[in-house]
């Protein structure tokens, strides 16, 4: 799993190959996670951490994140930026 992103009472599960839908909140699933390998970088986004390939910062204090195998380009909220400042 590489990532996790909540949509409305579903949760999308993002692999490398796949995304599957599961019926369960982000608030639900986050006890269950160790928080060294998944970090929540925004309200609605869990990422798995040795995932991300980059991680830059925007002029708005956002931090724009690449992952290992996807293409797609996340957004963390300046409210998590300060898990990137090692990065």
């Amino acid at each position: 799993m590489l990532y996790l992103e909540a949509a409305d009472k579903y949760l999308r599960v993002v692999t490398a190959e796949r995304e599957h839908l599961i019926r369960m909140s982000l608030r639900e699933l986050m006890p269950q996670l160790d928080p060294q390998q998944f970090w929540q970088v925004h309200r609605s986004l869990v990422v798995r951490a040795a995932s991300i390939s980059t991680a830059l910062r925007d002029e708005s204090g956002k931090v724009l994140l690449t992952l290992r195998g996807r293409p797609e380009r996340l957004t963390a909220s300046r409210l998590y930026a300060h898990l990137f400042k090692a990065m």
